[in-house]
């Protein structure tokens, strides 16, 4: 389990352990006071409601849990959660820089939102070095977490779509003065979220500026992913909650591939959160006991599974801006292989990259330790310096 805990946010449940702590409490926003009406009638990135984030934030800044209306795979208007960190120093007279942070898997159903946690801000990589900087970061829990479901796990426009608007939101926060700039920045799933969001930014949030697209481990090759993992702890439990995310979110049956027998063991894996140190042994315990053979068939080979995966890899579209790719030389979740074949095809279609191999680094802790080198390098894009590359 060393290898892949702390790839869903291991921080807040060191700190909860180190306080003697329970796990959180799980709770997700109910809408019963926010109707289809006044969602439907909201623009993209508009608030709908606002609180104090628990927690709060690093320094003497401030944090607001967020309800904002973000964009549905349908086109439909949705209510997605999130959270706003503002600095302390005074802002800009151009405003604000933001960077939005895409979170890694925290899991697939309501309660693992990373805004429920008690300390959101230590499970962010580089947020004080951000705030540091003057920069406002936005940080959406993606929709189907922390509001009813479903989440559509690893479906790059839906990631997109609630990442872009987490800006949007941010800049309609008086206090925030934030700009049109932003970056984004994520780890893991949250990578794959940050080269969805450079891809979708100049079409669905045009009135905004990308300067650059930083992603820790990100998963690429969603096809060579899952068929390198599926053997493993972190595999079956990523496959398990994949699996149950497309069932829900499009309608498609398990039978055909989801041994009956494996059932019950299936739904309590898929349905885990993975962000606190209970919640960490209790999914693995409960993996554990879920049979290697719980698939009748590999979903990376039959249709409809095959499909999704390929469509929500990234790679299709323009990156939409410079990227920065981290990257653990011991990552045996993300394949160094698969992220450096996925670095080269971004260079064939002449996108400046810069890759970072973190020596002996696995995929748990790609996020934290490179998060000075990300933090810099966006720093540089908001400078207006011309992007490093390693393409040859």
């Amino acid at each position: 389990m060393s290898h892949w805990i702390a790839c869903a946010g291991w921080l807040a449940g060191v700190i909860l352990l180190a306080l003697g702590l329970p796990g959180p409490a799980r709770a997700e926003i109910s809408l019963g006071d926010v109707g289809k009406k006044e969602i439907a009638e909201a623009k993209p990135g508009q608030i709908l409601r606002i609180w104090p984030q628990v927690g709060g934030t690093v320094g003497a800044g401030k944090a607001y849990r967020i309800l904002y209306r973000s964009t549905g795979l349908k086109n439909e208007p949705i209510a997605v959660s999130g959270a706003v960190f503002i600095p302390d120093a005074p802002a800009p007279p151009q405003g604000r820089d933001v960077v939005a942070w895409a979170h890694p898997t925290t899991g697939v159903v309501g309660r693992c939102a990373p805004t429920l946690l008690p300390d959101l801000s230590g499970t962010i990589p580089g947020l004080e070095e951000m705030l540091a900087q003057g920069y406002v970061v936005a940080a959406t829990d993606y929709p189907g977490l922390g509001t009813p479901g479903p989440h559509p796990y690893l479906i790059g426009e839906s990631e997109a779509r609630a990442v872009l608007d987490s800006v949007r939101a941010a800049r309609t926060l008086p206090d925030a003065k934030a700009g049109k700039r932003f970056a984004v920045w994520g780890h893991s799933q949250g990578g794959h979220a940050a080269l969805f969001t450079g891809q979708e930014a100049a079409r669905y949030a045009p009135e905004l500026t990308l300067v650059g697209v930083a992603a820790a481990a990100p998963a690429t090759d969603l096809i060579e992913l899952f068929d390198a993992d599926h053997t493993t702890i972190a595999g079956k439990t990523l496959t398990a909650m994949a699996l149950l995310s497309w069932h829900e979110t499009f309608a498609l049956p398990l039978d055909a591939i989801l041994a009956s027998k494996a059932a019950p063991g299936f739904e309590r894996v898929a349905r885990d959160c993975i962000q606190s140190i209970s919640e960490m042994l209790k999914i693995e315990q409960d993996t554990q006991s879920l049979q290697t053979n719980f698939l009748t068939a590999n979903p990376t080979e039959v249709e409809p599974w095959k499909s999704i995966m390929a469509r929500n890899s990234p790679g299709a579209a323009p990156a939409g801006a410079p990227v920065f790719i981290a990257q653990g030389t011991d990552d045996d979740i993300v394949r160094p292989a698969i992220t450096r074949r996925f670095a080269d095809h971004l260079c064939l279609k002449g996108t400046k990259v810069h890759m970072v191999l973190l020596e002996g680094a696995s995929h748990s802790f790609a996020g934290m330790d490179s998060a000075g080198a990300a933090v810099g390098w966006m720093a540089e894009r908001f400078a207006g310096r011309p992007a490093p590359s390693d393409c040859h």
